[in-house]
């Protein structure tokens, strides 16, 4: 049975790149952090400009997965309910900076 995942804990932004549609979605208290990558003191910043900053909902978000051709997928709730979804198989996860993380592409034939 699905967990309950709140509404507006997301923030996303669809990039239009040539014929993709590119989900970049995030939990919403990432944006900001830095990330740490690697042994050698570097970072990645989450930033609003690439995952968005407008807060959405549950149901906005599975609209544009359903719609995505590519998704990048940052944290664990946004991750979780991409599961759930049959987005992403269990254990399908990476992590970036100790945050579980996922990249989605739809193969099209």
């Amino acid at each position: 049975m699905p967990t309950e995942i709140s509404d507006a804990g997301f923030v996303m932004r669809v990039h239009r790149v040539r014929t993709e549609f590119v989900l970049a979605a995030c939990d919403a208290e990432l944006i900001g952090r830095k990330l740490p990558v690697g042994d050698a003191g570097r970072t990645v910043q989450v930033d609003s400009h690439f995952y968005g900053e407008r807060r959405v909902s549950r149901e906005e978000l599975l609209w544009a997965l359903q719609r995505a051709t590519i998704a990048n997928l940052l944290g664990a709730r946004v991750t979780r309910l991409a599961e759930e979804e049959g987005y992403i198989e269990p254990g399908g996860t990476g992590e970036l900076g100790g945050v579980p993380h996922a990249e989605i592409i739809a193969m099209v034939g």
